[in-house]
């Protein structure tokens, strides 16, 4: 393929988010959506978390050509903590930078000027990469004072002291570890946020992530957040650190999509573990009642990773959902990833169909395009399952099995390999 035409295609891919926000948004004025499929070409997101926006910049050319079709990178504004003060190990950082605002209108950060911001989203937009900002709109820095914030004053805040998670209304209103919690039920500290949102869109971001929003009131986004967002054309996703779909879903129903963490439990605590059942994956999500709504993931900067992390990837890749990849794991060079993206672009359509549920074996089908199976044990396991093909000859596009030919009755049986996985399609 030539250069142009590279460019054209990745040109295209720029429509994604947008077309993912149009489907959420259906889905929530029919209720939970169920079974629903995304179209083949909604890849992945490629979360960043601690980098320089010039060094994003410079991967950007690689990441669109491993085949994602968006970038979700760190908050821009001016904040509290410098590189000085992060901590990490080889699975998320620790005290995140960017994460404590001291002014949401100064773009100049620890990760690098507002110019070379802009610079970094132009570059992706000429790579056909969508860019999501992170937005935190929920508390301020904490330790600082309030004379440090130019836009906010002590009595924009709830100053209710520390959360008690068994209240509801705490939740939303007390100082998530410490941070000043932010009076979202006034209109003067709605404006900063509007602006604060509005600047991100003028410097022309595609889409936003709400940081840290079951913090904030459903009210705040379905009256005004998701609305500032919607009047400036962009994705919506917000972080809903909550395992209960049911909350999950109660932010989805104002208007936007919401981080997978009814399934991300699952996949660590029940499901790819040494002492794992793969039958938890049975609607073990919200992507399970709302596919358009929800952004599945592996890990991120809040959370670790599975045991079997490659296992869990190779599902959320497959699945329904749209899928974000975490760069402090995952490097922009991964085959393993690149392999799952290229299957996931070009076979992974449809609804995904459950085609066998055990302890060890998982197989499901996005129902006649491609056939994925998961094997959590140290040895090889094969089983017969049924498909939507008869008499065809499948091959296995992951490359860890042969091909295989389904019979008459449309049963095939693989053989998938040790804590790995298998992708059949025609």
């Amino acid at each position: 393929m030539s250069g142009n035409n590279r460019g054209s295609e990745r040109f295209s891919r720029r429509s994604i988010l947008k077309g993912i926000g149009a489907a959420s948004t259906a889905a929530v004025g029919a209720g939970a959506l169920s079974g629903s499929g995304a179209a083949v070409g909604a890849n992945a997101a490629y979360q960043y978390y601690h980098t320089d926006w010039t060094q994003i910049e410079s991967d950007l050319s690689t990441i669109a050509d491993a085949g994602y079709d968006s970038i979700q990178v760190p908050p821009a504004q001016k904040s509290k903590l410098s590189k000085s003060d992060r901590e990490y190990d080889d699975e998320k950082w620790q005290t995140p930078a960017g994460y404590q605002p001291i002014n949401h209108k100064s773009f100049d950060s620890v990760f690098g000027t507002e110019a070379e911001y802009a610079s970094m989203v132009q570059e992706a937009h000429n790579q056909g990469l969508d860019v999501i900002a992170d937005a935190v709109m929920n508390h301020m820095a904490a330790g600082v004072g309030y004379d440090a914030f130019p836009y906010f004053s002590e009595w924009d805040f709830h100053n209710e002291g520390a959360i008690d998670y068994s209240d509801p209304e705490s939740v939303e209103d007390g100082d998530l570890v410490g941070l000043p919690d932010l009076k979202q039920e006034s209109s003067y500290v709605r404006g900063q946020l509007q602006d604060y949102l509005q600047k991100y869109a003028d410097l022309g971001v595609d889409g936003i992530r709400f940081d840290a929003a079951k913090h904030m009131p459903e009210w705040f986004f379905s009256d005004y957040a998701t609305q500032w967002a919607d009047d400036n054309g962009l994705y919506k996703v917000g972080e809903v650190l909550n395992g209960d779909p049911a909350v999950c879903d109660g932010y989805a129903q104002t208007g936007m999509s919401v981080t997978d963490y009814p399934l991300y439990y699952t996949m660590k605590e029940d499901a790819f573990n040494q002492d794992g059942d793969l039958r938890a994956l049975d609607n073990g999500g919200y992507v399970d009642q709302n596919a358009f709504g929800a952004m599945t993931f592996v890990s991120n900067h809040d959370s670790r990773p599975p045991q079997y992390e490659r296992m869990a990837y190779a599902y959320i890749l497959t699945y329904e959902g749209y899928p974000r990849v975490y760069s402090h794991r995952i490097g922009v060079n991964d085959g393993d990833i690149n392999n799952l993206l290229w299957i996931r672009q070009n076979l992974a359509g449809g609804p995904a169909v459950t085609r066998h549920s055990g302890r060890d074996l998982y197989v499901f089908e996005r129902e006649g395009n491609l056939l994925v199976g998961l094997n959590r044990t140290g040895s090889w396991k094969s089983k017969w399952v049924p498909t939507s093909w008869t008499n065809q000859t499948l091959n296995d596009y992951s490359g860890n099995a042969g091909d295989v030919t389904t019979n008459s009755d449309a049963w095939v049986k693989l053989w998938i390999p040790p804590t790995g996985w298998v992708c059949y399609a025609p």
